[in-house]
């Protein structure tokens, strides 16, 4: 799975796209870009770990003399790319700057790219224009391959299997804090090497889209709003919103739970190759809307996932970016009236012909007894 997870001709992809852009190089620090280039989970240290791909030339990947081990035992160390470690009193900016070609022009650096960093390497190469990477990788990453789609299904499973332990959390009494700690045990649990969040939203919560986990004790009939997600040993991250209520539902919850459930399956049944983020965007909000419900839906319909959690395509209003197989995002339309909330949340990957949901657990309201 690493090998087709991390393919070697990813370092070539990236040496063209920076040729077509215009770029002299492209200069990735430890992140979600080094990580989809080189397979290579660096540690974000303050000692430089740098790959360097130039437009002409060889790929290099510069890193500290101490985490020389760890380089060369990650899929970076399999691709063919010199490694060249540096000395705790070598200068690692300088080092890179010389082994790049002259005339550079523009150099692309890692989005992520601690700011120290970016401007260490601006101080050593003071002739390169520097520009985001995303611009030349966010291409690269955003269309997931077999095996990368095969990560998220995983993901998505294991995400699934904590959704559907969550009503043994979720009892009258206990407090969001408790439950959202069983739930981050059951992420990793399930499968999961890092929990990346956990939104135990109960009644008002529930209207608060990201809102943090506190103490406020559940009560009986109130609506939970439970968004979860973690990442994989893969890499690959999982994210799912499902919705719950302990006894109960009041009944303007349960009305507007409905129209949330259909605009939710209208969205998903619009995707397909061809269709815009913004068709899909639209789609959910306009049955929202229809049902006079529109001015309580506050956030974009989805966002792209990968490596990372939110990364493109992202599904909102004013992208016109059309849709192509192995796109990966979520359709997570929400309802916010303010007593509590409701969001209903899958990832789905755009298919030949139309989509396919990586979560499998009901969207429905569960009733936890």
């Amino acid at each position: 799975m690493t090998t087709e997870l991390y393919p070697a001709e990813r370092v070539g992809r990236v040496r063209d796209a920076a040729r077509a852009a215009g770029l002299g190089a492209v200069l990735l620090t430890p992140g979600p870009d080094l990580r989809y280039v080189t397979g290579y989970d660096a540690k974000q240290l303050e000692r430089l770990t740098c790959l360097a791909v130039p437009a002409e030339g060889d790929p290099f990947l510069v890193v500290p003399r101490l985490e020389l081990p760890a380089a060369q035992a990650s899929p970076a160390g399999a691709l063919g790319v010199e490694l060249v470690p540096w000395e705790e009193t070598d200068d690692p900016y300088a080092l890179v700057a010389a082994r790049l070609p002259r005339g550079l022009g523009r150099v692309a650096v890692a989005d992520r790219m601690w700011a120290v960093m970016a401007l260490r390497l601006r101080a050593a190469l003071p002739d390169a224009e520097q520009v985001a990477a995303g611009t030349v990788l966010a291409d690269l990453r955003v269309r997931k391959s077999a095996a990368e789609v095969a990560a998220l299904r995983a993901a998505g499973a294991a995400i699934d299997r904590v959704h559907r332990r969550v009503p043994e959390f979720l009892k009258p009494g206990r407090t969001e804090r408790q439950v959202g700690r069983d739930i981050a045990d059951a992420i990793l649990d399930e499968g999961h090497s890092a929990v990346d969040f956990v939104i135990v939203g109960s009644g008002p919560n529930g209207a608060n889209p990201h809102a943090e986990l506190s103490d406020r004790v559940i009560r009986p009939g109130e609506p939970v709003v439970v968004d979860i997600g973690g990442q994989m040993p893969s890499g690959y991250c999982s994210d799912s919103t499902r919705n719950y209520c302990v006894g109960e539902p009041p009944a303007e919850y349960r009305e507007y739970f409905a129209v949330l459930l259909d605009a939710q399956r209208t969205a998903r049944a619009v995707v397909r190759p061809g269709v815009t983020a913004q068709d899909v965007d639209a789609a959910a909000r306009d049955v929202i809307a229809g049902a006079d419900y529109g001015e309580f839906f506050v956030h974009r319909t989805g966002h792209g996932i990968g490596l990372e959690t939110h990364e493109e395509p992202y599904i909102v209003a004013g992208s016109a970016v059309p849709l192509e197989p192995g796109m990966a995002f979520s359709i997570e339309p929400g309802i916010y009236p303010g007593p509590h909330g409701a969001r209903i949340e899958d990832i789905v990957i755009c298919t030949e012909d139309g989509c396919e949901s990586v979560n499998g657990t009901p969207r429905e309201l569960v009733i936890v007894d």
